[in-house]
């Protein structure tokens, strides 16, 4: 069988078990939360530098520097949608205006009705992880993640939250929301780490 080819008649490599999705589904659990943007805030917590809580409200996270990344987003449910354009905050520059401590393995990033993803530092370093507020050029969709989501091309989509509201650096591993819940720790789709019996040792923290 040959390899999937996007709209524009272009072979694309996808990751063992994926397919090619034309459209953008609407997956999350739980309900879309109302924003409420007199009393949002971006908070980065933890184990920081300077031992400080760093907070944003919703016009200065959004007044940081605009960065973009053309990059594909690979669902555990085996869909794969690819070569979107995210634009947003990079989180480079998150990690630049609230530098983690020096032993700072890991983060967990927070999002609406306490949903939580961990992520190893050096993934969420990454040049391509991208706070993201739109797709295409566009605001993203209350459904889609609005005002903030997380995108981390080199892993499944649930390591990126929608409803982004804050990171806090660790300096051990924890299991977030769904890793918790029998997802792989570390999930990357390319080595198809879908669920928690599939890890190795080093791959996550004892349940």
């Amino acid at each position: 069988m040959g390899q999937p080819e996007s709209r524009e008649g272009a072979q694309v490599q996808l990751p063992p078990g994926q397919r090619l999705q034309r459209g953008w589904p609407v997956t999350h659990y739980g309900p879309v939360p109302k924003f409420k943007p007199d009393r949002w805030e971006f908070r980065v917590f933890g184990a920081t530098a300077d031992g400080e809580k760093h907070c944003w409200t919703h016009e200065k996270f959004t007044a940081l520097p605009y960065a973009t990344v053309v990059a594909d987003l690979h669902c555990v449910t085996k869909f794969s949608m690819v070569g979107a354009e995210w634009g947003g905050i990079a989180a480079a520059t998150i990690l630049d205006l609230a530098p983690p401590a020096d032993d700072v393995t890991h983060v967990m990033v927070w999002a609406e009705y306490g949903f939580s993803s961990n992520l190893r530092l050096s993934d969420f370093a990454s040049d391509r992880t991208i706070f993201a507020t739109h797709k295409g050029g566009e605001l993203l969709t209350a459904e889609h993640g609005f005002p903030v989501r997380l995108i981390v091309p080199h892993l499944y989509a649930w390591k990126g939250p929608k409803w982004v509201r804050g990171v806090e650096y660790m300096t051990a591993d924890r299991r977030g929301f769904w890793e918790e819940r029998g997802y792989h720790n570390v999930g990357d789709p390319w080595s198809e780490q879908r669920y928690s019996y599939q890890e190795e040792p080093g791959d996550g923290p004892e349940f």
